[in-house]
């Protein structure tokens, strides 16, 4: 039984109240559909009911591999209301990545769109039918198709025992109207999950092999909308433009601050340049998020094609970016550049100022973040001197969720090809995720179901590395040794990662990869590499075989071959040396 509490509110709390108060309004625009407040509070209930009807229950693992979408919002919703995880996965991954995910985090349902509809049925397949597919449909007709479950239920039987899943408005009404099937029962919220009951599992980047997943509570989110609401001073004429992926927390953060305030979510499958443009003019996008190359082909794009006009109600763009692409974005217009400074794991930004504060820097503490530099002895610096970027407040994450232990894959979990009947519904019983995480809806986020490491005395441990001047502005400086991170286009890249699939090569014998400056991405993965002698092994050959076993944005776009690489005295390869030498 789930303990109840006065102090919670949801992510589906928002959704109500602006349906309550801007019932009207438009709330999110997608394609040719403008969908109000309340209409869309309506889509995310019978999806919500439709996915109790089958089985699905509180803290069960929802995961979604699609672009952005009307229905991936709804998504957002309808987990909210059931008080299920959202397992937002990018796209971008292999699929060994993604099986990866799928199986730590004891996914029940994964839905997906037209875009990725052959992964996702490999990825079913491959990982042994654990999971049921749902297939996201757009306008196009499904005719003949019949209601799973209840005639009012908005999935709809599909081939080999996946569901199709239709937004309610655009059900063909003989659907609707079936009789063969019973209605769907009185839709009723989950409203008793506790306060640090978790919404979300972000999957960062894998620093010792394996990603990890972030779990954001709903508590976590509501604090970051509204740090970011009162931030930028965001008001229900705001119209946020999807140009960013919603898998990823920034995507997350900004459509949620915006329609947490009750402004509109202009959303696009992903970023096209042309598209964004015409998209600002004709719907007067007022914020968007960017990063590298965003910017630098925008302000191309517009001295090309369009006029400094076409994006005039654009106010906000938040995001990183070096200074003078921020300058070429920005001159002769209204446009201000918000700098920022965040994780998946402190749910989006900590920092986050108008980049000419103190240009170069990485903004200001937000509201109810207490960021600080600490030293190995988690004692706070001084401005002026280097140390770790610590973070503490309520946007600070739960933990990484620890997975569904090994001994447990195969039972209650794994059954997915059984519990589906012959008319392609879930057998309640069989859906649900492990038992040693039923109770993380009541906010148990003990040591035994989250990885808290970064956890210490108080503080969230970011591995960055920075330093506060004068005026309480914060400059990145980079990561601690020991968590090197590459950033290509805002994409977290772990060298280890990178590393270890550019060693399996047979001609590889040593490999050191690092970042580098980049003119289109902000920051490059460049590998230098040894290979055996004689070796016919080409950097071209060396960048394929990576991206043909990692998501390609890990690939290096840079490979250099040397004869030896340096080494500290223990023998271990001098990864300073190589950044020195060969960047």
């Amino acid at each position: 039984m789930m303990r109840t509490t006065t102090h919670t509110f949801t992510l589906y709390d928002m959704i109500r109240r602006n349906a309550t108060l801007y019932p009207d309004a438009t709330a999110i625009i997608w394609k040719d559909h403008q969908v109000s407040f309340k209409a869309y509070l309506s889509e995310v209930n019978w999806l919500a009911a439709s996915l109790s009807d089958q089985g699905v229950r509180p803290g069960d693992r929802i995961a979604v591999l699609a672009m952005n979408s009307l229905s991936y919002l709804v998504l957002y919703g309808a987990v909210a209301a059931l008080g299920a995880i959202l397992v937002p996965l990018n796209w971008r991954l292999s699929r060994d990545e993604l099986t990866y995910i799928l199986e730590n985090s004891g996914t029940s349902l994964l839905f997906f769109d037209r875009t990725q509809s052959a992964n996702a049925r490999a990825l079913h397949g491959e990982g042994g039918k654990k999971f049921l597919l749902v297939a996201m449909v757009d306008d196009a007709g499904v005719d003949g198709q019949k209601n799973v479950g209840s005639n009012e239920s908005v999935f709809l039987k599909g081939s080999n025992d996946e569901l199709i899943y239709r937004l309610h408005a655009n059900l063909p009404p003989t659907i609707l109207g079936a009789t063969d099937a019973p209605p769907l029962a009185p839709w009723q919220p989950f409203e008793a999950c506790h306060k640090d009951a978790v919404f979300c599992l972000i999957y960062t980047a894998a620093v010792d092999g394996y990603p990890k997943g972030a779990a954001l509570s709903h508590s976590n989110l509501i604090a970051a909308n509204l740090q970011t609401a009162i931030t930028m001073s965001l008001k229900p004429d705001d119209a946020y433009l999807n140009a960013v992926p919603l898998f990823h927390i920034t995507g997350m953060n900004l459509a949620l601050a915006v329609m947490h305030v009750g402004g509109r979510n202009i959303v696009m499958e992903k970023f096209d340049a042309d598209q964004v443009i015409s998209l600002t003019k004709s719907e007067g996008v007022t914020v968007m998020a960017s990063f590298p190359p965003i910017l630098s082909t925008l302000t191309e794009r517009l001295g090309q094609n369009h006029s400094q006009g076409s994006m005039e109600s654009l106010k906000y763009v938040v995001g990183i970016d070096s200074p003078e692409n921020i300058n070429a974005f920005t001159k002769d217009s209204d446009r201000q550049f918000w700098i920022l400074y965040g994780q998946s794991e402190t749910s989006g930004f900590v920092t986050l100022s108008n980049s000419n504060d103190v240009p170069g820097s990485a903004g200001a503490p937000c509201l109810i973040s207490t960021v600080a530099i600490l030293d190995e002895a988690d004692q706070e610096l001084p401005p002026g001197q280097r140390g770790e970027i610590c973070v503490k407040g309520p946007i600070v994450f739960q933990g990484f969720w620890k997975g569904i232990p090994s001994s447990e894959r195969g039972d209650g979990l794994t059954e997915e090809a059984d519990a589906l009947t012959p008319g392609g519904e879930i057998n309640g019983d069989e859906i649900h995720g492990s038992e040693i995480y039923s109770d993380v809806m009541n906010g148990d986020v003990s040591d035994e179901k989250f990885d808290r490491r970064t956890i210490k005395n108080g503080w969230h441990h970011t591995g960055d590395v920075g330093y506060f001047d004068e005026k309480g502005y914060l400059w990145f400086q980079g990561r601690k040794p020991e968590k090197e991170l590459i950033k290509p286009g805002g994409e977290n890249v772990y060298p280890a990662e990178v590393e270890s699939v550019v060693l399996s090569h047979d001609d590889v014998t040593h490999c050191c990869v690092i970042g580098v400056p980049d003119s289109k991405f902000g920051e490059g993965i460049k590998a230098v590499c040894v290979k055996k002698s004689a070796s016919p092994l080409t950097e071209k050959a060396l960048i394929e075989f990576v991206g043909s076993r990692i998501a390609r944005y890990k690939k290096p776009g840079y490979v250099q071959f040397v004869d030896a690489l340096p080494t500290t005295s223990d023998g271990v390869v001098d990864r300073l040396a190589v950044k020195r030498r060969y960047s």
